[in-house]
């Protein structure tokens, strides 16, 4: 796994082995650094309704495309940084998702392996409330910390069979698998490739599964996307 970490002032990329960090010729204690969101996106593409049973409990018809909103740069935060609630929000729900990691610019890709570093968590975090007011997804999206990410990029799993789980306070809310997405991870790098460029350390979330649901100030919400670890992050009162 491909992790980004701080340690002093000094930030660098590291490959993490149990609890270990190797950088160059260093080696580190996973417990001494500072975990930072392990890509920098200059954009996270997301995927609405990719599952079946998430667009069946939102009573949506199922997608004949893919359905595309952009999440903006500054909605990223690492792992066991806070998600900030909002004050004009009263309904804020998480959704876990696998994300890709775009390893060097490209567009109109025809060979999706070759542009693609690894897989980590996303929680595309939702003001539920705004999103219902507003008709479109953008401001309800888009607050400040709605984007956690990580904690690491895993280089080696197999994006098409991959469990992912989404646990609140510790209790499982959201559980499936990857192998049930409409769209996998192939056709969405074709697609979203055609419509616009993509960065290196670009994210695409690959959407949710069945169960998203409410936080509310004071939990703790985690995402576990197989053998790219754990990512979990409180939520607290914006400021």
């Amino acid at each position: 796994m491909i992790g980004r970490f701080r340690k002093n002032n000094k930030v660098f990329f590291g490959t993490v082995e149990g609890d270990t960090v190797k950088s160059d010729s260093s080696e580190y204690k996973l417990l001494e650094l500072k975990i930072l969101p392990p890509t920098v996106p200059t954009k996270i593409v997301c995927t609405g309704l990719n599952y079946i049973d998430h667009a069946n409990e939102l009573n949506y018809p199922i997608p004949k495309w893919p359905i595309l909103f952009i999440k903006p740069s500054t909605t990223v935060i690492g792992h066991m940084e806070n998600i900030e609630y909002p004050a004009m929000s009263s309904q804020v729900e998480y959704e876990g998702e696998m994300a890709i990691v775009i390893s060097k610019k490209c567009k109109n890709v025809k060979d999706p392996e070759a542009v693609i570093l690894g897989y980590t968590g996303i929680n595309d975090v939702t003001a539920r409330d705004i999103q219902r007011k507003d008709g479109q997804w953008t401001r309800a999206k888009s607050f400040d910390t709605f984007a956690p990410i990580g904690p690491f990029i895993a280089t080696d799993i197999d994006p098409g069979d991959a469990r992912i789980e989404t646990r609140v306070n510790g209790t499982t809310r959201q559980k499936s698998n990857t192998k049930n997405l409409i769209f996998d991870v192939n056709d969405l790098v074709r697609f979203i490739s055609e419509v616009m460029t993509l960065n290196a350390g670009d994210v695409i979330a690959t959407g949710t599964p069945y169960g998203v649901g409410e936080l509310v100030i004071g939990d703790t919400v985690e995402i576990e996307i197989e053998g790219a670890g754990v990512l979990s992050n409180n939520v607290i009162r914006a400021q």
